[in-house]
């Protein structure tokens, strides 16, 4: 099942606090980039973030879930009303992450 417009239009609202988010469409899922890093995704309208040090801390109870079959486990957002929680959350992980390659032009 692939996910709503309406779903990924509703969740980059939410994440309206933050600076610079972006997404891009693959196989009807949505990637989601925090400052050009993936953070997460949306795959059968669910708002997944990868498992870090902070999500871990940072949500109580995570449910872990398979974006899609054969990917690594990923953490369910389920209180994506909050903003504060979202804001804490995505910069969080967006630290934990690593540098950005810089690819040599050749």
């Amino acid at each position: 099942m692939a996910s709503s417009q309406e779903y990924l239009d509703f969740i980059i609202g939410q994440l309206d606090i933050l600076n610079n988010i972006s997404y891009r469409r693959m196989m009807g899922e949505y990637i989601l980039y925090f400052q050009g890093k993936v953070f997460g995704g949306i795959y059968d309208d669910r708002f997944l973030v990868k498992i870090t040090n902070a999500s871990k801390r940072l949500m109580v109870k995570p449910i872990e879930e398979l974006p899609y079959d054969g990917a690594k486990p990923m953490f369910l957002v389920e209180d994506v009303d909050n903003k504060e929680f979202l804001y804490q959350l995505i910069t969080g992980i967006y630290k934990e992450l690593p540098t950005l390659k810089v690819k040599k032009k050749k």
